[in-house]
Formats: structure tokens, sequence, C-alpha cells
């Protein structure tokens, strides 16, 4: 068994809802177990502010998998979530769903690059990445806490009804 950490975003649709669901899903795939969900944050978006804020967090599985057919199963539940691919970068959307490590593999192909090309200096990553995984080390030999003490949490808080 691999583990995997699959980062979860969405900031349309009632985007609570929209996570909560996605981690579900994730919880009933067949292939996949479930072993830490951190808390939802709430977080600015990264790329044009003229949207609202976004949801997210950090599912930990174990799965058999290999990398491209967990990608297809979490793309297929970003489907079931209304998630539309447009050509706009960091734009809204209702699901987003991002394998940002798998095991220790270091892989980069035309549909996926693990470790996510972007993780290391996204906070809305990190903080609820080291909320499930505290002493996690990263396929680079970089500890999780020292990125922590190198990004600013912009606003990022744990999100409470």
């Amino acid at each position: 068994m691999i583990r995997a950490y699959i980062a979860v975003g969405s900031n349309l649709s009632d985007p609570v809802t929209q996570a909560q669901s996605a981690i579900e899903a994730l919880k009933q795939h067949p292939d996949l177990k479930v072993v830490g969900v951190s808390s939802l944050y709430s977080s600015t978006p990264m790329g044009p502010q003229d949207q609202p804020d976004y949801i997210n967090a950090v599912v930990a599985v174990e799965t058999e998998l290999a990398p491209l057919a967990l990608l297809d199963c979490t793309q297929s539940i970003e489907q079931e979530h209304g998630r539309v691919r447009k050509a706009e970068r960091w734009g809204p959307r209702t699901l987003d769903l991002d394998i940002v490590l798998y095991g220790d593999l270091v892989h980069q192909c035309e549909r996926l690059t693990v470790p996510h090309y972007g993780m290391k200096v996204r906070e809305f990553v990190l903080y609820p990445l080291a909320e499930i995984a505290p002493e996690l080390v990263l396929p680079d030999n970089t500890a999780l806490q020292s990125l922590l003490a190198e990004v600013d949490r912009n606003g990022l808080t744990i999100w409470s009804s």
C-alpha cells in the first residue's frame, strides 16, 4: 500500500458541502483507505482576487492504485461534483482534488507531477498537511516543518460554521 496525500479545494456551489462530499467520496471508494483528514480551512484565492474564498483540506489515503489510476479516480470525483476544466488558471471551481504526494515517488508526465509542483509554497496545502502528518519528510528530504517556517499563512484559518 502507498500513502498518498490529496489536497481538496472548492470555492463555488457551497464549498463546505463540496469539500465534505468529496472527502466522503474518497472514503467510499473501494480502492482507497482514508487514514487521515485535516480540518477544513478557509483561504483567500491564489489567482484572480475577484472570486470567493476557498475551503481547503488534505486527505491521507492508502492505496494500491498506480499514480495515474489515482489521478483518474480523483478526476472522476471532480466531475461528479460539477468540475468543468477551463483554460483559466487558478480560477473558481466547484472542486479541485490534487495529488500532492504519492509515497516517495518523484514523477512527472503530461498528466501528473508528484510531488505537486506548487505544494512547497501553498499555505492552504502545507498547514492542513502538517495537521495530519506533522513529521512528514518530502521525497527530496525536505522536512514539512521547515516549509511551514518559510511560508506565510496569508490569512489561512480553520473554518468554523
